[in-house]
């Protein structure tokens, strides 16, 4: 699988602040998360790999191509979503776009075909000859997505494309980024605070904090691997308990007084942790058993 983004000992500084601090992973999936609180760095990274900001040391590559030595095909292969309006209010949708697509390298002619095909993509063909300063939030995002996949980019970079959606626009949002990872013609990185957008579209997540990676997760890989866990909570003591399913092969960790949560091993039989209760007498007031989540991942980052 070939590599989207590879970074290697990328740091970045505005002004005298450090922003990125010698950030290394190479990521490959189809779809890309990348999350992290407010001032993580994670705009700084998309500005960066799109040649805005100067890198201070180390570098990155975008589909094997240095951005400090060959930025400008950097930029023809990438269709970037900005998360902020960056619109002209008495242009209609179809001359905007147009104008994106030949800014992205696209002739006139073929510019102008593409905006077209684009904007009935997203639904807006109906709406495309009335003025962006008509537009509904809705709309604005979905002539956003359009002009950044207008000149048919190899990788497609989303900032925060669900801002200000009501569900069912939200939905619709989510329905086309899937078409778009599934058709296997672009690759996306999509960066957004709603862990359910990432959890719903991406196969990997990177977690960006105070301008540090401190977590990377292949979510395909996890879900293949299909790790279990079980939370329980007991009426008494529970260290004889914990050691006693540490035996049959679970990993526990202790969560406060009587709540253990636990790894299952792979074809375990649920009902050996009852077994195992009932043979000490020990009563299990809750168990709840799930997957590991996005939310679950996230958090344990940000307590690193």
């Amino acid at each position: 699988m070939r590599t989207v983004v590879e970074l290697d000992n990328l740091s970045v500084c505005l002004g005298k602040r450090e922003i990125l601090t010698d950030l290394s992973v190479e990521l490959s999936g189809r779809t890309i998360g990348l999350l992290g609180p407010n001032g993580a760095g994670k705009s700084t990274l998309i500005l960066t790999l799109l040649g805005f900001y100067p890198v201070k040391r180390g570098t990155a590559r975008v589909l094997g191509h240095d951005i400090r030595s060959h930025i400008k095909k950097v930029s023809v292969l990438v269709g970037y979503m900005p998360e902020n309006d960056s619109f002209i209010a008495d242009m209609t949708a179809v001359s905007f776009v147009r104008m994106m697509g030949e800014l992205s390298g696209l002739p006139a002619e073929s510019a102008l075909e593409r905006a077209h095909e684009v904007l009935f993509y997203v639904g807006l063909g109906e709406a495309r000859y009335r003025k962006l300063g008509t537009y509904s939030v809705g709309m604005k995002q979905m002539v956003k997505l359009a002009q950044a996949i207008v000149h048919g980019p190899r990788l497609l970079i989303l900032d925060e494309p669900t801002n200000g959606l009501d569900p069912s626009a939200r939905r619709r949002m989510l329905r086309l980024i899937r078409e778009i990872r599934d058709s296997g013609q672009m690759h996306v990185l999509l960066c957004s605070h709603l862990l359910r957008d990432v959890e719903e579209t991406c196969e990997e997540v990177l977690i960006l904090k105070q301008g540090r990676i401190v977590h990377y997760a292949n979510l395909a890989r996890e879900r293949s691997v299909n790790q279990r866990f079980v939370e329980i909570e007991t009426s008494g003591d529970h260290a004889g308990l914990a050691e006693a399913l540490t035996e049959i092969g679970c990993t526990c960790t202790t969560h406060g007084s009587g709540r253990l949560k636990m790894v299952l091993p792979e074809d375990f039989d649920l009902r050996e942790i009852y077994r195992v209760a009932a043979k000490r007498d020990l009563p299990l007031r809750r168990l709840n058993y799930r997957r590991d989540t996005l939310e679950d991942i996230f958090l344990s980052a940000m307590e690193a």
